[in-house]
């Protein structure tokens, strides 16, 4: 089994409380399809990133540069971008330009990503210098107010709640997800997930995990944030993985700040979300544009 190691090694979230919730996941066909409203999507250039927005026409920032190893994460809106250069340093990219915002970020492999808040207004960030467990840091998008939200066995691919209480990452082993509750300094293992190379997404309560679950022979990656992958959803507190019966081959899912669970479909000439209730009722079909067919998906935008 090859897997991509980081220095630091599982992953985390930070919860407030245990709260009991249906199944996520199901699909009862029952609404027309519509266009998507808007949404944030990434693409590979060359040596960088492109953050791509669509709401009704496209917008783009780019991040990359010397050194660049794919250490970013686009706010839930778009437009603005915080990634990681080769100094240590944590950026904000947005139409008004680069801002420096910290000094003490983790370098390394392009899975130690910072991560934005559900309101956009602060960034969770690997600090360097740690190794068996890894620092995170929390600061204000303005550079502002830097705070220690505590330590991590595994900073990858940092994922918030909607409520801010919890993130949530995977090792850099690829050695289970873990989650960095508010007010508690040390991560938890998310009981049932045994390997994993992909956080996407929290629910707004912390309760349910969206990863990319890989069996024993599988390759772990490098750590890169991936265009399309195959969902698995566990509940963070039991274990249990929920199911996704919905027809057709799904490639991605991530949870709104509502609580609905948007599911990826593949088609042609363009990919289909299925929104779901938490009773796992489709609300809603859209269609997302052609051009993102081969784009990877951030956010959906309501």
């Amino acid at each position: 089994m090859k897997h991509w190691a980081v220095a630091a090694g599982a992953a985390l979230v930070m919860t407030a409380s245990a709260v009991t919730a249906a199944p996520a996941v199901a699909g009862a066909a029952s609404s027309q399809a519509a266009p998507v409203a808007g949404a944030v999507y990434l693409a590979y250039r060359g040596g960088g990133v492109e953050v791509l927005t669509h709401r009704r026409t496209w917008s783009r920032q780019t991040v990359g540069g010397p050194g660049f190893v794919g250490q970013f994460s686009a706010a839930p809106g778009g437009g603005r971008v915080a990634w990681i250069d080769a100094r240590n340093r944590l950026h904000v990219r947005s139409a008004g330009g680069d801002r420096v915002i910290a000094k003490d970020a983790a370098y390394a492999g392009p899975c130690l990503t910072p991560a934005w808040t559900a309101d956009g207004k602060r960034i969770a960030y690997p600090v360097k210098g740690t190794a068996s467990a890894t620092t995170v840091k929390v600061v204000g998008a303005d550079g502002r107010n830097p705070v220690k939200a505590g330590t991590t066995l595994g900073p990858c691919h940092l994922t918030w709640s909607a409520d801010g209480r919890t993130l949530a990452g995977y090792a850099g082993d690829t050695d289970g997800v873990h989650l960095l509750t508010a007010g508690s300094p040390v991560s938890r293992r998310v009981p049932g997930v045994k390997l994993a190379n992909h956080v996407q997404s929290l629910s707004p309560d912390g309760r349910r995990v969206v990863v990319n679950a890989i069996g024993a022979d599988a390759p772990g990656g490098d750590g890169s944030w991936p265009l399309a992958f195959t969902p698995s959803i566990y509940d963070t507190v039991t274990g249990r993985k929920i199911a996704v019966p919905v027809k057709g081959r799904v490639i991605g899912a991530l949870y709104l700040r509502d609580g609905s669970l948007a599911i990826r479909v593949a088609g042609r000439p363009a990919n289909t979300l299925l929104v779901l209730d938490a009773s796992g009722r489709e609300l809603r079909r859209l269609t997302e544009p052609a051009r993102a067919r081969t784009l990877g998906l951030l956010h959906v935008l309501s």
